[in-house]
């Protein structure tokens, strides 16, 4: 969901972006918004810039649909009241971050349409790589977009492709035929709950179900928080339609191959809870695979390993593990502050160290530390963490990370920025360790990716340059 200038050529701006996405369908006509808010509540940790509900009753007027959408966190823009109006039995819901400039409520999800076949509602999450080019070819023939956001573009094919198709599913796959890049959907039409999934499968969406209310979820935390059954994830390139009459269906038309599948590997490595479960595999297991690599294969002399919470602390947990050298806690952190590494703008990514975490001087005063953390990107946050442990007292830093170095940008939603950002870009580890004062680096190694998925299909794109699917380099390096 990256915004887009659709009619000038060019766009400086390659940050990407991470979003959640719900939906839900009581077929015995209950009210749906509660469960939406608090799928949307544990999926927060995709986004905290601004959020949104979208319901409609589909024993009402047709093609009502209430919605309400608004920056900051769901807890904060939800009131009881606010839910109170919100009725319907059908409904998708988003949580979002935005890069640097497009922090606006007109960019906050889902977005509803009004047209001649109904209306729509969608929730996406992921990036499209030719979102210039589709935003260009609707601009031409009519179009006049209310935001800066491909999700738009999305919704507006899915509208002018329904024109011509059967069903709205019809549409959908249609839509995808023009799409390239990332995206995870959750459409609502009058009478039909939509997923589908890119066909490498970047973001992940499942399905699950309590009693007679169907859902869909970028991650199963969510619906675990609802006490609803995991039924099973939405496949790479799958289209699924729930509907009363006719429950689950599935469409695979779109599918690739399981060889070229390349789910996005930093789900498991940092962006995913961990008590989630993403195409049969447990994240929490995947990062405490990553430290127990990191120990194997990048041991160090320490008293006390830590992680760098939170998406560090299972890794750090794995490398106790595997080396015997206790686990603990060195950082305090203020759940009040949102992730670093999703904060637009450096100047407040550099503030937000100072006030989110703090050392604990008696766990690491006089010991040799073993810090383990998700990913280096830009630097300027690990320094300043390196900076706390040996203000606190620590004899020495040995760093572990349980990625590879980002060398390249990534293009299909995740946060990496252009090259010359990046810390490991034309330089040595040793040269990284002398920027961020520690005493040792070490990175993962890019070989031990698949084994923290089980050989799943991944995407290596932003450690090595090969991204799946045709060469896109070209096109952002003009």
């Amino acid at each position: 969901m990256r915004g887009q200038d659709y009619i000038q050529e060019g766009n400086s701006d390659r940050l990407g972006e991470e979003c959640g996405v719900f939906g839900a369908y009581a077929f015995d006509g209950g009210d749906v918004a509660s469960s939406i808010y608090y799928g949307l509540l544990a999926l927060q940790h995709r986004g905290q810039e601004s959020c949104g509900i979208a319901v409609s009753d589909t024993a009402g007027p047709g093609g009502k649909v209430l919605s309400a959408k608004d920056m900051g966190l769901v807890n904060e823009a939800f009131t009881p009241e606010r839910l109170e109006k919100l009725r319907g039995d059908i409904g998708v819901g988003h949580v979002r971050y935005s890069t640097a400039g497009e922090s606006t409520r007109e960019n906050a999800q889902p977005l509803v349409l009004n047209y001649v076949k109904g209306t729509l509602g969608l929730a996406h999450n992921g990036n499209l790589i030719n979102a210039p080019e589709l935003g260009r070819e609707l601009a031409y023939t009519g179009a006049i977009f209310q935001t800066t956001i491909d999700s738009e573009i999305i919704a507006y094919y899915i509208a002018r492709e329904r024109l011509n198709s059967r069903t709205v599913e019809e549409a959908v796959g249609r839509t995808m035929d023009r799409l390239k890049g990332a995206y995870s959907l959750v459409v609502m039409s009058p009478r039909k709950l939509i997923g589908c999934r890119d066909p490498f499968g970047f973001r992940p969406l499942c399905i699950g179900r309590r009693e007679d209310t169907y859902f869909l979820a970028s991650e199963s935390c969510a619906l675990d928080t609802l006490g609803a059954e995991f039924v099973r994830d939405v496949l790479p390139g799958e289209i699924v339609t729930i509907s009363p009459g006719k429950g689950i269906t599935s469409d695979m038309s779109h599918a690739l191959p399981p060889r070229e599948h390349a789910r996005c590997i930093f789900e498991y490595i940092y962006f995913a809870r961990p008590d989630s479960v993403l195409d049969g595999v447990s994240v929490y297991h995947s990062r405490i695979l990553a430290g127990k690599f990191l120990a194997a294969d990048s041991p160090v002399e320490a008293d006390l390993v830590v992680g760098v919470p939170e998406s560090g602390n299972c890794a750090a947990l794995g490398y106790s593990l595997q080396s015997g050298i206790p686990y603990g806690t060195a950082f305090v952190k203020n759940a009040y502050v949102g992730r670093t590494f999703i904060k637009p703008g450096q100047q407040n990514r550099e503030s937000s160290v100072q006030v989110k975490l703090n050392p604990i001087r008696e766990a690491v005063e006089g010991k040799r530390i073993i810090m383990i953390d998700d990913s280096i990107v830009r630097g300027t946050t690990s320094d300043r963490i390196v900076r706390l442990l040996r203000e606190a007292g620590a004899k020495e830093v040995h760093m572990r990370v349980s990625s590879p170095p980002f060398l390249w940008p990534c293009y299909f939603g995740t946060d990496v920025p252009a090259r010359e950002q990046l810390i490991a870009h034309n330089r040595s580890v040793e040269e990284i360790r002398e920027l961020i004062g520690t005493d040792s680096l070490a990175y993962l190694r890019t070989e031990r990716l698949e084994e923290l998925v089980d050989g799943l299909g991944i995407c290596r794109g932003c450690f090595t340059g090969k991204y799946p699917g045709e060469d896109i380099r070209g096109e952002y390096q003009k």
